[in-house]
């Protein structure tokens, strides 16, 4: 008999799990989402999903009805932790400069804790339709959190009120940097929040939000100094 190919029918699960995660549906998303940052999202099927982790393809749609379904649950895993986090920081009391500092921090932290460049997946064609909508809707909710955030940094600091995107845009820079060999150095956490808050003006001490930062950064491994 030929050999059976990676398209061809799903097999059944085998007895060592292929990949990292406690349960199928974490091993589908690791596959997932290597194959959608390597292939591309048009060139994987979902039968190359399933046999990536070695289940039936009716085991897959167990989890996920859809291949759509995957895509969106690999993106609300970038967004839904930061925007949760930005929503508290929001309520704190304390300065501003700080709370930026840890939503800077803790978000790239996440970003570059995930095994794959998930960031990469924010520019696939397939997310200009009507289904990812709540994705854009978060996604844009976790931006206005951040300008708010980097506005009253701004008013504590006489600093540059036009600035106020940047940050947001300056911790999307890792999803690029990824994009060039898939890894982040240990200490790229602290230092994208160091300058998200110098491009906006604020010139106070560094080193103490960092030990302010470390403390509750938990998504990655961060260096207080580098």
């Amino acid at each position: 008999m030929a050999a059976m190919s990676s398209e061809g029918r799903g097999r059944p699960r085998l007895e060592r799990p292929r990949r990292p995660g406690k349960t199928a549906r974490d091993e589908i998303l690791d596959a997932a989402a290597e194959l959608f940052t390597t292939l591309g999202y048009a060139s994987t099927s979902t039968r190359r999903i399933a046999d990536a982790v070695g289940i039936r393809q009716a085991s897959l749609y167990h989890h996920f009805p859809t291949k759509d379904d995957i895509l969106d649950a690999l993106l609300a895993g970038t967004v839904d932790d930061p925007l949760q986090l930005a929503q508290s920081l929001l309520a704190e009391p304390g300065p501003a400069a700080a709370r930026l500092h840890l939503l800077v921090a803790t978000d790239v932290a996440q970003l570059c804790a995930n095994r794959w460049n998930l960031g990469a997946l924010y520019l696939l064609p397939e997310l200009r339709v009507p289904r990812f909508a709540e994705f854009h809707q978060a996604r844009a909710e976790l931006r206005r959190h951040y300008r708010t955030l980097a506005q009253h940094v701004v008013a504590e600091c006489d600093g540059h009120p036009d600035a106020d995107d940047l940050p947001f845009r300056l911790v999307e820079t890792v999803i690029n940097s990824r994009s060039d060999d898939n890894t982040c150095e240990p200490g790229l956490p602290m230092v994208i929040a160091d300058a998200a808050l110098r491009i906006l003006g604020w010139q106070g001490d560094a080193e103490e939000l960092r030990r302010g930062s470390a403390n509750r950064v938990t998504n990655a491994p961060v260096n207080v100094t580098s």
